[in-house]
């Protein structure tokens, strides 16, 4: 529906906004500690209030919407560079020994939690945003493939495909020209569910420590750094809460609505 594709645009742009601004301006800066004002709740100085080493929380939040964005979008755009072109080859090589592969490497994967796989990987080679998008970038992988074959599938059997093999175009090159174009609708509304699973992950993987390391502000850590505070100061956990859930409400809202607006058919259907 529209009233989800502005609603989900609306609140993933002011997640994008925030971030933005932080790179020139935020209320103070993420690292100044005022250990007086440790704790304080929403004020006129502190809007979002304070945590426990006086550092101003709304400062956080912008610096850490960074750190969010670009460890889901560098791990989605491994997905989709890895992922697409192993599930173009898979969906034309069907029946083969690289489909077989393909898709059994695919469910081996699928058969461990991905949130197993990043603490795994992230616990082997160190705790850092960088191996964080690693991890959360290796799990894209299968996902995309196997979005990418079942699209293709389908579109292999069809007259247009047949006319461009007659015309001498090989396999790869068909993929390139034909069937990627025809899946970009589909890749696009993918991309927009993984980018809110790999905000998720990121915030989970730096609530056990495993993601971004200080100073670098991160929500998840921040979420970590509150469970002791709840019942003292509220808003350190509450804040960033809201941040997470927002962000990928809005992920996910706009993916519905980009799913709705680049299918005719669905959206006919809903109508």
């Amino acid at each position: 529906m529209r009233r989800n594709l502005m609603i989900g645009g609306a609140l993933s742009a002011l997640m994008v906004l925030a971030a933005l601004v932080s790179f020139v301006w935020t209320p103070f800066a993420h690292t100044a500690m005022d250990i007086p004002a440790k704790l304080q709740p929403p004020n006129g100085t502190h809007w979002l209030g304070t945590d426990h080493f006086g550092r101003d929380i709304l400062s956080m939040i912008m610096v850490g919407a960074r750190t969010s964005i670009a460890v889901a979008f560098v791990a989605v755009g491994i997905g989709v560079g890895l992922g697409v072109p192993l599930g173009l080859w898979a969906a034309a090589r069907q029946g083969g020994w690289v489909d077989e592969i393909i898709m059994r490497g695919n469910d081996l994967i699928f058969a461990f939690p991905s949130l197993v796989i990043a603490i795994l990987i992230t616990a082997i080679f160190g705790a850092g945003a960088v191996n964080a998008i690693i991890a959360i970038g290796i799990f894209n992988i299968p996902v995309f493939a196997r979005v990418t074959r079942g699209g293709a599938l389908p579109l292999w059997a069809r007259e247009f495909i047949l006319a461009a093999r007659v015309a001498g175009k090989g396999a790869a090159r068909i993929s390139v020209e034909h069937i990627l174009p025809n899946l970009a609708n589909l890749l696009i509304v993918q991309a927009t569910i993984q980018f809110s699973l790999g905000i998720l992950a990121e915030a989970a993987l730096s609530y056990v420590g495993l993601g971004a390391q200080p100073p670098t502000p991160s929500w998840g850590r921040m979420l970590a750094d509150a469970q002791t505070l709840v019942s003292i100061a509220p808003h350190m956990a509450l804040v960033p809460g809201f941040a997470i859930i927002l962000t990928v409400l809005g992920l996910n809202l706009l993916g519905d609505g980009l799913r709705d607006a680049l299918d005719p058919r669905l959206r006919e259907a809903r109508t």
